[in-house]
């Protein structure tokens, strides 16, 4: 059978996330656990399920932005659906303006999106929370007609009754006008900012744990939150000189914490580098989980050969995905001109799965025809090294050099935009941890100085 050359392109889009959940993307799926320092999600899910199914839990998800999260995540909310947990999952990137959040702008996402969500159970009037979606609604000057919010048709959402107020569509007033607008979400926060112990209060005793309750009645164990996509948030300084990730998720991070239901939240991974990461950890009931890169190589250099062996596989498989891996393997020479051009497109990926895909990416673009061959790829290596290269700085140059000779990296500010730029990676196997430079640079001039 011939491959189809759009098709292969176009199933190897880095921007897609695979919904396991469809039989169409789970067969391009590939179990990276047994070289991450294992299974990860089956540990939250555990912890969920298992461990403290009637409490509240809150877990940090983190990794290097492209490395497979969401798709993990997505596996998490399968799994725990199959155990009769109602979950919700957004990306939060949708609702927030990522260069300027506060604790109260995702407070009030998670309320609206477990209300829309839950628009079949029907709950007590939530007063204080009304009161306050309300009175922020005033602030935005919106058109209020006999108690009921003009709003766009179709966005429906949790309501005690026709002719009252529906919670989901006042916060998503709120969220639409406020996140293209910096001064209307200026002086929301200013008026919710002061009040965020209420607000919480509010979600919780009237939203929350009444939900929970008739979940419950209806045979589910609990109420799951995933907010994808908040490790996305801009590091930019606040007006008042805090670093917004450090802002949200140290200073603000106890409400994270105090929502009552189980939340499982992405954070970014540079907070892991950063000064106040023990004061973060104090924060939260548990370091966060770290999801690290599928390791192609060894510290010394030499191939990794179980890594390297399933992201082959995870290639493969976005070409023939019904043969089995063996199957695969023996129709290498189908897409590539040797498996030697296979081996160095994952070695030049670090193990990261979106950086893989946007080189094979360009690679079929740029070639237009199978089998790919060796030196169209490593043009695509030498552009995207040149790309890479240009906002590196001597200062970080230096630095790179001193994670390529020692394998390691140390708190120091630096280091947190290697790893947010994706210049450094982490990886975890067998107990052991290490960093490595993204192998893209590895042949830069600049390296070997």
């Amino acid at each position: 059978m011939t491959i189809d050359l759009r098709e292969f392109f176009q199933v190897t889009d880095p921007s897609r996330t695979l919904f396991v959940s469809q039989a169409s993307d789970k067969k391009y799926y590939i179990d990276f656990s047994g070289v991450r320092g294992g299974n990860i999600i089956d540990k939250v899910k555990q912890k969920i399920t298992y461990f403290k199914p009637d409490e509240p839990t809150c877990t940090l998800f983190t990794g290097h932005i492209g490395c497979g999260k969401s798709t993990e995540l997505l596996r998490l909310q399968v799994e725990l659906e199959a155990l009769d947990f109602h979950v919700v999952y957004f990306e939060s990137s949708e609702d927030l303006e990522m260069t300027d959040v506060d604790i109260a702008d995702v407070l009030l996402a998670i309320a609206r999106r477990v209300s829309q969500n839950l628009k079949k159970i029907k709950l007590e009037e939530p007063s204080k929370f009304n009161e306050l979606v309300q009175g922020a609604l005033r602030i935005l000057n919106s058109e209020v007609t006999g108690g009921k919010f003009k709003t766009p048709v179709g966005d429906i959402g949790l309501s005690t009754d026709k002719d009252k107020f529906s919670l989901a569509i006042g916060i998503g007033e709120i969220t639409a006008k406020t996140k293209t607008d910096p001064t209307l979400r200026e002086k929301i926060n200013q008026y919710l900012g002061p009040q965020k112990t209420r607000l919480l209060e509010a979600i919780n005793r009237e939203l929350l744990e009444p939900a929970i309750a008739q979940l419950k009645q209806q045979g589910k164990k609990g109420l799951v939150v995933i907010v994808d996509n908040l490790d996305r948030i801009d590091n930019r300084i606040k007006p008042w000189g805090r670093p917004q990730q450090e802002y949200l998720f140290v200073d603000q991070g106890e409400f994270l914490t105090k929502l009552n239901c189980h939340l499982v939240f992405t954070m970014p991974l540079a907070l892991k580098f950063s000064n106040d990461y023990g004061t973060l950890t104090q924060r939260f009931p548990e370091d966060p989980k770290v999801l690290p890169m599928v390791p192609v190589q060894w510290p010394d250099g030499s191939v990794h050969q179980q890594g390297m062996a399933l992201i082959q596989q995870m290639v493969l498989a976005r070409a023939f995905p019904e043969q089995q891996p063996q199957e695969r393997l023996s129709k290498i020479s189908e897409i590539f001109d040797s498996a030697a051009s296979l081996e160095r497109l994952c070695q030049s990926s670090g193990g990261h799965v979106r950086d893989l895909l946007r080189l094979l990416n360009t690679w079929i673009q740029e070639e237009m025809t199978l089998p790919l061959s060796r030196n169209t790829l490593e043009q695509v290596i030498r552009d995207r090294r040149h790309e890479m290269s240009l906002p590196i700085s001597d200062e970080e140059w230096e630095l790179l050099r001193y994670v390529k000779r020692k394998k390691k990296v140390s708190d120091d500010q630096g280091y947190q935009k290697l790893i947010r730029s994706r210049f450094v990676f982490e990886y975890r196997d067998g107990g052991e941890s290490w960093f490595d430079i993204n192998p893209i640079l590895a042949e830069a001039a600049e390296l070997s100085s």
